[in-house]
């Protein structure tokens, strides 16, 4: 399969970075959220971005008239899936060595659809069903790798790549230093994870907390249609390996995405609402929730300024130290758990580097440390909800 790919040509580019913003309405696509968003130009592509739409826990159905403004507006309305399913589409297109493998990736589709119709596209071989073997074919990929490949491995879960650790860690994370620098690893590990919609405790893992320790990895979490497709191809293109971490319950969040190419930084965080009382970054899901809070504190006299950090590993200390030094308070809320998470090491990074900074103490919003219960009403209780958020925006303002 190596020698196949390698003797095809492929010619490198660069492309630009595209204008992007954000304005939030809902409707309701099956049981998940759905989110519909209009593009308007601003002058920053990367931290200019600002969301005032309500975001709300149930989604209701959109106007006729707003789905027609939509309509007119420049580019296409994807849903979260389907901006996944187009980066790894225009980036296999570019590059003949861009290969995925993982269980029923093929003909199926994946689990969430993000391969559908690629195998008939592309054949079997860079396209290629598995067994139900995370540690085979992971380890697959990082050999296919050293030979010129760039593969991209889906987890059906992120909870079963525990199954591949070892090869993640040992081997995707460490061989490029452990070889002497002959070999890159540019592979891509990514799946759906976090907290569902009563998938049980084994089905809701957040494995942030796992890869963030692996020497030579990075990591990155999406969160919006525009991110997930900016964020791949990124990671495609990259020499590191990366994981991409996508949420379960944002597969259906809709936006209008440019129709020209573009493609993300891996290592910068996304400005979602600027602000001057006080700094809240979060990652994924709980964006969402954020967002939530942060109306309902507007109208309480407050002005939060919310990051998406979207770079897990390794942060973006500028865009976080700016903000740090102009709100001089921070809370970071995230769905990861408490102890050893991804909020556990920014606090220590925040600390570290903008203590002189501060006001108060960093408040770290995490999920407790349980297995996630099935019930769906004690499942909410393990995880932070926007009126918590609300509530620790006022302490620390005080």
């Amino acid at each position: 399969m190596a020698a196949m790919l390698r003797s095809v040509g492929v010619a490198s580019a660069s492309f630009p970075l595209a204008d992007h913003s954000n304005k939030l309405s809902t409707f309701s696509v099956c049981s998940l959220p759905v989110i519909r968003s209009e593009r308007s130009p601003i002058s920053d592509p990367i931290r200019g971005t600002r969301m005032t739409g309500k975001v709300i826990t149930k989604a209701v159905a959109a106007q006729a008239e707003n789905a027609a403004s939509a309509a007119s507006k420049p580019g296409h309305e994807l849903l979260l899936f389907e901006a996944l399913r187009e980066g790894l589409e225009e980036e296999m297109d570019r590059d003949p060595r861009v290969c995925v493998m993982g269980e029923d990736v093929g003909h199926y589709g994946g689990s969430y659809k993000v391969t559908k119709g690629l195998a008939d596209k592309y054949g079997d071989l860079r396209v290629l069903d598995t067994p139900i073997a995370e540690n085979s074919f992971t380890g697959m990929a990082v050999g296919a790798a050293m030979t010129g490949l760039r593969p991209i491995v889906e987890g059906m879960n992120m909870g079963f790549l525990l199954l591949a650790f070892n090869q993640i860690s040992d081997n995707c994370g460490m061989l490029h230093y452990t070889s002497g620098g002959q070999f890159t690893i540019p592979t891509v590990i990514r799946g759906p994870g976090g907290v569902g919609r009563q998938l049980g405790a084994e089905h809701s893992q957040r494995l942030e907390s796992y890869f963030q320790s692996i020497p030579g990895i990075q990591m990155v979490a999406c969160s919006t249609p525009y991110n997930a497709k900016g964020l791949m191809k990124a990671a495609i293109r990259s020499e590191n390996p990366v994981v991409l971490f996508e949420h379960v319950l944002l597969y259906n969040l809709k936006e209008r995405i440019p129709d020209e190419e573009y493609v993300l930084s891996l290592e910068e965080a996304e400005m979602v609402r600027p602000g001057e009382h006080v700094t809240i970054l979060t990652y994924s899901r709980m964006r969402y929730h954020v967002m939530q809070a942060a109306k309902t504190l507007v109208n309480k006299g407050y002005d939060p300024e919310v990051i998406d950090i979207r770079s897990l590993k390794p942060f973006d200390l500028y865009t976080i130290g700016n903000s740090v030094k102009k709100t001089h308070r921070v809370i970071i809320v995230e769905e990861c758990m408490r102890t050893g998470g991804i909020g556990a090491s920014l606090t220590a990074a925040i600390n570290e580097n903008f203590h002189d900074y501060l006001d108060a103490p960093i408040v770290c919003l995490s999920s407790q440390d349980v297995p996630t219960p099935y019930a769906g009403t004690l499942e909410e209780w393990t995880v932070v909800q926007p009126a918590q958020i609300v509530a620790a925006v006022e302490q620390i303002c005080q």
